[in-house]
This record gives structure tokens, C-alpha cells and sequence, in this order.
């Protein structure tokens, strides 16, 4: 049987989550709270936010490691308590958390797939990320050889623990904006199926932004050189899954 919960990274997020938090409640699931070592009033917050809900377990990183080392610790000691799968949902209010039971529901139908939503972006997104996301899904459509993956930088995803366990026994993944893409190929390089759920996405006018302009950009072309690499090791594979359909 499918358990579900939560995983939220949160680095000096402070202005929405506890309405995150509580707009969460009406599912009645586990929700597991990652400070990646945030500034002295986002610990506040999360602490208030911790003793407020009974259904939360506030996992605590002395240092910040980065959303994917955040994401990464979530998604473990999600598995260590025994849950399927964990819906993982940013703190800053980007998220249309409406969509969560169609996200949900359609895990339930592939319950080994990685279920991401596909973002339709208001005018609140610059033209640089919009720019820069088409880059990631041209690099992304090489590494794999397939147009199957439709975005691989929504951080809005179920994600099957099984199969990340399987995942993160073999491989280190990046630790900061370079996690999502690069699990997303990986699982899919692993055989995982990947299903996609158009949502809208918002960039709120008061949101605090951790992409570094600099280290995050090169830190995903190392990682997409790495990616384009791992590809040509297996392109049979990779063919023989696109001849099969």
C-alpha cells in the first residue's frame, strides 16, 4: 500500500511557510520539515511551525548544504519512516498547492513512476530563468535521448523512494541546483518512468531567490557535461528503451 508524506527544504524561508504548513492539513499527511541550516529567525519559524503541528518532524542541518543536500536528507529519512513516496513542495510559495491531489492521484496510477509537475509560468518568471530553463531542456533531451522528460527543474515532484534508495546507493548526486535535474536523468537512466503534471507556478514579488547567478550556472554545466558523458555509455540502452516504446 502507497504511504504518502511531505518533504519541504527550507533555507531561510520564513514569510509563508507556516500558511504552507497549515494549508497542507486538509490531506492529513505526514509532513517532514528540512532547515538546511537557516538564519536565527527562519529557525524560530520552523520551531514555532514544529510545535504548532502535531504531523510535523523537524529534521534539523547545522550547515546549509544546499536544496539538493536538503531535498536528499528529506527524501532518506522519509524512507527510514517507512513511506512510499514523498511529495516534495518548495517553501516559498511558488507551488500551486491545489494541484497536489491530482499530483497525488496520478503517483497512485504509477506508483513507481517519478511524477513532476510541468510548469505554465505567469509573467512573474524573467526572461533570463525562462531563457535558461529552455537551455536545461535542450541538454536534458541529449542526455537521455528522449523528449519524454518535459522539465527537469520543477522542484514540485513525487518521488517513488523505492527507487531513489535503489538510486543513491550507486550514485552521489549534486547537493545544490543541480540535484533536481540531474535525478530526474538519473532515475530515468535507471528505468524509472517519469509523468508530468501541468501546473502554474509563481515567482511571489516578496520570494527570496538562492540561485547564484555564477556558481549555480556552472555548477549545472559541470553537472550536464558529467550527464552528456554517462549518455554515451549508454546510448544502446537508451536506444533499445526508445525502440521498446
Amino acid at each position: 500500500m502507497s504511504q504518502f508524506c511531505f518533504v519541504i527544504p527550507n533555507y531561510n524561508h520564513h514569510l509563508v511557510i507556516e500558511q504552507t504548513i497549515a494549508d497542507l492539513q486538509r490531506f492529513k499527511l505526514p509532513v517532514i520539515l528540512v532547515d538546511d541550516g537557516s538564519n536565527q529567525q527562519t529557525k524560530q519559524v520552523l520551531q514555532q511551525v514544529n510545535d504548532r503541528f502535531d504531523n510535523v518532524t523537524l529534521h534539523i542541518r547545522a550547515e546549509n548544504g544546499g536544496k539538493g543536500a536538503a531535498v536528499h536528507d528529506g527524501l532518506v529519512l522519509a524512507a527510514k519512516l517507512g513511506y512510499s513516496h514523498a511529495v516534495q513542495v518548495d517553501a516559498d510559495g511558488q507551488h500551486n498547492l491545489a494541484d497536489i491531489d491530482r499530483l497525488i492521484a496520478l503517483a497512485k496510477q504509477h506508483p513507481t513512476a517519478l511524477i513532476s509537475g510541468q510548469p505554465i509560468y505567469d509573467d512573474s518568471i524573467s526572461k533570463g530563468r525562462l531563457y535558461g530553463r529552455y537551455f536545461t531542456h535542450i541538454w536534458v533531451h541529449i542526455e537521455t535521448l528522449s523528449l519524454k522528460i518535459k522539465d527537469s527543474m520543477c522542484g514540485f515532484r513525487v518521488y517513488p523512494l523505492a527507487a531513489y534508495d535503489k538510486l543513491t546507493k550507486r550514485v552521489s548526486l549534486g547537493k545544490r541546483m543541480d540535484y533536481d535535474i540531474e535525478v530526474m536523468v538519473r532515475l530515468y537512466w535507471q528505468g524509472c518512468d517519469v509523468q508530468f503534471l501541468p501546473t502554474k507556478v509563481i515567482y511571489p514579488e516578496n520570494g527570496v531567490s538562492h540561485f547564484n547567478v555564477w556558481k549555480d550556472n556552472l555548477l549545472i554545466s559541470k553537472m550536464h557535461t558529467k550527464l552528456f558523458f554517462g549518455m554515451l555509455l549508454r546510448v544502446p540502452k537508451l536506444l533499445w528503451r526508445k525502440v521498446k516504446g
